[in-house]
């Protein structure tokens, strides 16, 4: 039997305690036991709160449930992306340099000091490469089209379109003529490309056999609006407390209220660096939790406020202080 050595100083001994060669109390206890009873009540309790709540998963978001409930969603991010006008097209650093990214203060530029680690062409390897492989006469055509045509002559056929969608408050079919280039038919392989499955592996496949580099997918339905619209659906939204919420009513990560709690209120919630300067606030935070025993007042508001007295009140009773 595996056991442990309880001992306590003291001129008495009760119960089954018996002294050592140095005056203190011992009395056997069975780790090996203790261990299997924790191990089967959290075992326990673990499968039987799972098989009443349950977690509120909800099952993943995939491009052909993009195409297939909001195609012109599709369509308007495909023009975004062409024309150069994305959120990812214009994020800057890892992505590209199309912009300085989240700074604190102006010039400390945290996003351009990490440089761009994950370089991503969003019109090249999100839209047009994904189209190459698309065996449709209509798509290899336009893509012939597009090749053929300038970088300027690119950039307004896409720019115009998009323009036209937003005009048309993003209804396609109300999309007045213009000239558009090969844009739509372009747009509209890529819709047909996504609702048959083929995108999904198009973008996650980055020259592995699992293909689990989900960097491009998530960026291209983060260009759209699908992906925030489900996520406020479920009151995940940023300024919706959505870091800690789980979806629906249950709840969320308690710990990470502090963090989360910073993005509800001015001038976090307004801030274009709201990231980095919520972070450079939280390491602030750190850094004087880290100084309190160095710090004079704050060290000395357990001796002012003993609530430590009553947690260890047993302790206090049993020495009371001469």
């Amino acid at each position: 039997m595996s056991t442990k050595t309880v001992t306590s100083r003291g001129a008495s001994h009760r119960g089954d305690r018996t002294p050592d060669s140095h005056g203190f109390a011992t009395r056997p206890y069975d780790l090996v036991k203790e261990f299997v009873i924790a191990l089967l009540v959290v075992t326990l309790l673990t499968v039987g709160l799972a098989a009443v709540f349950s977690s509120p998963d909800e099952k993943p978001i995939t491009m052909s449930d993009w195409a297939s409930n909001a195609q012109d969603d599709v369509i308007a991010t495909v023009a975004g992306e062409l024309a150069g006008t994305s959120a990812s097209a214009g994020y800057g650093p890892p992505y590209n340099t199309s912009s300085e990214g989240q700074t604190i203060g102006g010039p400390l530029t945290l996003q351009k000091w990490g440089g761009v680690r994950i370089p991503v062409d969003s019109a090249k390897e999100l839209v047009l490469d994904p189209l190459k492989t698309v065996s449709d006469p209509g798509v290899t055509a336009a893509l012939a089209a597009w090749d053929a045509g300038s970088g300027d002559q690119q950039t307004k056929w896409a720019t115009d379109y998009s323009e036209a969608i937003t005009k048309a408050e993003g209804d396609v079919a109300k999309v007045e003529a213009g000239e558009y280039g090969p844009v739509p038919a372009l747009a509209t392989g890529f819709v047909a490309l996504a609702k048959g499955g083929g995108l999904e592996g198009q973008l996650t496949s980055s020259g592995n056999f699992y293909g689990g580099d989900a960097t491009k997918s998530l960026l291209l339905l983060s260009d759209g609006a699908y992906l925030e619209d489900q996520a406020r659906a479920r009151s995940l939204g940023g300024d919706q407390w959505g870091m800690m919420n789980e979806a629906g009513n249950y709840p969320g990560q308690p710990w990470m209220w502090l963090y989360t709690f910073w993005y509800q209120i001015p001038p976090f919630n307004t801030s274009d660096n709201a990231d980095a300067q919520v972070w450079a606030l939280m390491m602030l935070l750190t850094l004087v939790l880290a100084l309190v025993p160095f710090i004079p007042g704050v060290r000395d508001i357990p001796r002012l406020i003993p609530i430590h007295r009553l947690v260890w009140r047993s302790y206090y009773r049993d020495h009371p202080r001469t």
